[in-house]
């Protein structure tokens, strides 16, 4: 083994460890990666930083923005209202949530696709009584079945194609990905249908939003005497005056028989404010001590208005839950509480979100984005620490106070995705018409080989933020940069994996195992390990690394190298058996109650059910 080869290998098992350790986000490792190996002279200097402008990385962005423009123009809203009419069996429910998401996952981005049925697969086990746990893991597998199918259907797709190219091969086409991934597509979702959901774990549902988020007994009146000191003060003073020994959170400013709902915490206080805190008994008395504050005089008042206000909040989610079904069918309306405008919402928060390892005290969530936290949940059980100290993860469930008409677009800002109360959007004819359109006109260019996929791709891309699919504001934000900036650092260390005689190595040792099995069976044992790195690292990190050495596999056995990477495509984008391998298995993980070693009772029979589908089919479609 030489000295290049002993870094590359060095940097690359560091970098394996920090993946699955998963304790700095993916972005930043991978970047640490390739400055190792351009320090220690792996990658020449002149291509540190080629990745940037490979086709692949600007496929994926461009992908990006366009599943943004499909979202916005409601192409996939349209199919998602239909989902409401399947009835109530679970089969049923399962094959139609399973299909239509693996159908949208192979031309769009399949976290996208996840992101937009998961409220209603939640909406609808609600309906039937039954926990989401039934429907969350089967639609997130649904999702990485369905990017098999096309060659912007998933990342690892669009690598595996630039690396045909430097095979010596023209590039794989927008469909020849079709027949493999059909075939494991199919197969997958039928499975997962008729068989694979009994192998769900069932998790004990709670009872709509109260059980989760039980907040009315922490809801209290106290009043704002003429001997407290922050009278005169803002409410920013009061709650900072406790900040240290208190978690509270305002709710409302009652003065002069006037209520006004999530007050600015620059509200100057006067003597005789009421304020309807959420606090537990302990933040409770500490806001008493520390600030001169008193419990509101009238008791019975006081539990009638935090019942009331109680009430309200939550009848206003359960009202548009059980409007669910109508705002499909009618044009949606505004739904106001008695109250005013303010609304509880549940929302997850994504693997991308700006909330990841920060807390809401240090974000300002009320001043600047307009929400409050009211709660939050990891893995089913609610948090009972101070929300202040909270530092959020990916994953967690946010009880969200916030006005209706600004819900979306903070939720948006956010990076959360909306739970059981999401609104399908209601778009025009002609926004649905013209997106599917230039989708269909995009995917054809590509198809027909008129112009390389990244061309295309970009100029669609740039058509549809010009007819006002996507707001200026709005196109970068659609951009997953941390998957971009792991696309463009991996690929020059997966080069320096070439280059180095590394991957020949690696290849030379899976011919050695594999002396004694078929091409079958060293194609087999390829993707078997690739499936399972997939598993513990990001999918694309997984094509970046494995490609290489299928290329090198290929040349050994002095065959063409397409199987080998189809196998890589395939293998890389099906991490059924852990949470942490995909992004779509981590935003069910919550919502459905599943812990770490679930996934495999699903996982586990439908990743051997790919294997054997998928062997035999491309030894078939690309023979040896």
């Amino acid at each position: 083994m030489t000295g290049e080869q002993l870094i590359v290998f060095g940097v690359l098992a560091a970098t394996l460890v920090l993946f699955v350790w998963n304790r700095w986000r993916y972005d930043l490792v991978a970047l640490g990666a390739l400055l190792a190996c351009a320090l220690t002279g792996v990658v020449p200097a002149d291509e540190v930083f080629s990745g940037i402008g490979h086709p692949a990385v600007i496929s994926v962005a461009a992908v990006l923005v366009l599943s943004r423009g499909l979202l916005n123009a409601g192409v996939v809203d349209s199919v998602a209202r239909r989902l409401m009419q399947v009835g109530e069996r679970p089969w049923a429910q399962v094959a139609a949530l399973t299909g239509i998401v693996a159908l949208s996952s192979g031309f769009m981005n399949n976290v996208g696709a996840l992101a937009l049925f998961m409220p209603v697969a939640i909406w609808m086990s609600r309906q039937s009584g039954r926990s989401p746990s039934y429907l969350l893991m089967p639609l997130a597998f649904g999702s990485l079945l369905g990017g098999t199918l096309t060659l912007i259907g998933t990342p690892p797709n669009l690598i595996i194609a630039g690396y045909r190219a430097e095979a010596g091969e023209a590039p794989f086409g927008m469909f020849a990905f079709l027949p493999v991934g059909a075939a494991v597509t199919v197969a997958g979702v039928l499975f997962i249908a008729l068989l694979g959901w009994r192998l769900v774990p069932r998790r004990q549902e709670q009872e709509g939003n109260g059980d989760l988020f039980e907040i009315s007994a922490y809801l209290t009146e106290v009043r704002v005497p003429e001997s407290c000191k922050h009278v005169g003060r803002t409410l920013h003073a009061l709650i900072d005056a406790v900040k240290d020994e208190a978690d509270v959170q305002v709710i409302a400013l009652v003065r002069d028989d006037e209520r006004q709902r999530m007050p600015s915490t620059y509200e100057v206080l006067r003597e005789g404010d009421i304020l309807l805190v959420e606090a537990d008994s302990d933040s409770l008395k500490a806001l008493l001590d520390v600030t001169g504050v008193e419990l509101a005089a009238n008791v019975e008042e006081q539990e009638a208005r935090a019942r009331d206000e109680q009430q309200a909040a939550e009848q206003a989610v359960k009202d548009e839950n059980a409007e669910q079904g109508e705002k499909t069918e009618k044009p949606e309306k505004s739904h106001k509480s008695r109250h005013g405008e303010l609304t509880l919402a549940e929302a997850i928060v994504s693997p991308g979100s700006m909330l990841v390892g920060t807390t809401a005290t240090g974000l300002d969530l009320r001043e600047r984005h307009g929400v409050n936290v009211l709660a939050v949940a990891r893995q089913g059980q609610r948090l009972r620490q101070r929300l202040g100290n909270i530092r959020f993860a990916s994953g967690d469930i946010l009880l969200l106070q916030a006005r209706e008409n600004a819900l979306q677009s903070s939720l948006n800002s956010l990076g959360c995705l909306p739970l059981a109360s999401r609104g399908l959007s209601i778009t025009t004819p002609r926004n649905v018409l013209l997106a599917s359109a230039i989708f269909a006109i995009t995917l054809a260019t590509i198809a027909f080989g008129l112009v390389p996929a990244a061309t295309a791709l970009v100029t669609g891309a740039l058509v549809m933020i010009l007819v006002g699919l996507i707001p200026l504001g709005g196109i970068y934000e659609s951009i997953d940069m941390p998957v971009i900036v792991l696309v463009a650092a991996m690929l020059p260390v997966g080069q320096a994996l070439e280059t180095s005689g590394g991957s020949q190595l690696i290849a030379e040792t899976l011919l050695g195992l594999g002396q004694s099995l078929p091409p079958a069976g060293t194609l087999a044992l390829l993707m078997v390990a690739v499936m399972l790195i997939s598993n513990v690292v990001n999918n694309a990190a997984a094509a970046v690394l494995a490609a290489p050495v299928a290329i090198s596999l290929a040349r050994g056995m002095d065959v063409s190298a397409d199987p080998f990477l189809m196998a890589v495509a395939i293998g890389a984008s099906c991490a059924f058996l852990t949470p942490i391998g995909h992004q779509s298995n981590t935003l069910v993980m919550a919502p459905g109650g599943y812990r770490f070693g679930d996934y495999w009772r699903l996982g586990l029979p439908l990743s051997i059910l790919v294997v054997l589908c998928a062997v035999p089919t491309i030894l078939w479609i690309w023979p040896l």
